[in-house]
């Protein structure tokens, strides 16, 4: 991969744990004494995105009072260790915030300090040629955990991995390719067993910043559609997946498509129902009722084949 290209990736990686752990850390440190990032498998130089991790939780030291944060940094380079272990220094973190640092594998590490119990959010990066990605053994361990998710990295062809994510415990996964301006790919999946954390993480995806020319992809879209990232983000290929959707169970409710939505592509709920007005519009599909306000119950059918 381009230096460029990696660069843009890490700050697009970056940004998007920054804008979750943002939004979600609160609270989860309201509602467990225990919590714990994890950062593994990771792929090129730079800063570690464990660094950014503790510049997020700094803002919430107050939370931290009777509570205990675990930072697992998993890595064989001496110097990601250092700049982690400079960073919560700096930083001035109190003794609830501890780092750990060294090589050896991920799900050990995690049983060493103590983590399973609460909730963990594991960043995994194997997008590099000569990582492995996690085994299922640590994927069940992470999915079985009470608060357990993975913002997991793999090489663009991976989309399969989806259905090892479910089988480890996964209820909740949802995946984005990443496609720079070079057109190289990296896949990005994100797992968890809470509705309102998928939520979350979805806005998240779509409120970075675009960096050196990244775009997204669903992975789900036949005709592979790029989307620049945008609060309002272009609905084609929402679009195409729900009339595909409509067509092949024949009808489709308003919350029916929505838990689609939310649950097998990159959109939000929020996008839905301007997809599905759209292609009422277009005259892709009935409603019933016909007119009115477009509720949960709201059915929807294809008008042509």
């Amino acid at each position: 991969m381009a230096a460029g290209a990696g660069a843009a990736y890490g700050a697009v990686k970056r940004e998007l744990l920054v804008r979750y752990l943002d939004a979600c850390a609160p609270t989860v440190l309201h509602g467990s004494r225990r919590m714990t990032y994890a950062e593994g498998y990771a792929a090129g130089a730079g800063e570690p995105s464990a660094v950014a991790a503790l510049r997020v939780f700094a803002e919430f030291v107050d939370l931290l009072a009777g509570r205990r944060l675990d930072v697992v940094l998993v890595t064989d380079d001496p110097t990601a260790e250092a700049l982690v272990t400079a960073a919560h220094a700096e930083l001035g973190l109190p003794d609830q915030c501890r780092v750990h640092a060294g090589g050896g594998p991920l799900l050990a590490a995690l049983k060493q300090v103590g983590a399973f119990g609460a909730p963990i959010l594991a960043l995994l990066d194997a997008t590099a040629p000569d990582v492995a990605p996690p085994d299922g053994t640590t994927l069940a361990a992470l999915a079985a955990d009470p608060g357990g998710e993975v913002l997991l990295f793999l090489p663009t062809g991976r989309a399969a991995y989806r259905a090892g994510l479910h089988e480890a415990g996964f209820a909740l996964v949802t995946s984005v390719e990443l496609v720079d301006a070079g057109a190289e790919e990296q896949l990005l999946f994100f797992a968890t067993n809470h509705d309102k954390h998928l939520d979350t993480f979805k806005d998240a995806l779509w409120a970075v910043d675009e960096y050196a020319g990244v775009r997204y992809r669903d992975p789900r879209d036949p005709e592979h559609g790029l989307l620049d990232i945008s609060l309002a983000p272009h609905l084609g290929p929402l679009r195409r997946l729900l009339l595909d959707r409509i067509r092949a169970q024949g009808t489709g409710t308003v919350a029916q498509l929505r838990h689609y939505t939310r649950t097998e592509t990159v959109y939000r709920t929020a996008d839905v129902l301007k997809a599905l007005q759209s292609l009422a519009a277009a005259g892709s599909v009935s409603r019933e009722p016909e007119h009115g306000r477009l509720t949960a119950d709201t059915e929807f059918r294809p008008t042509s084949a």
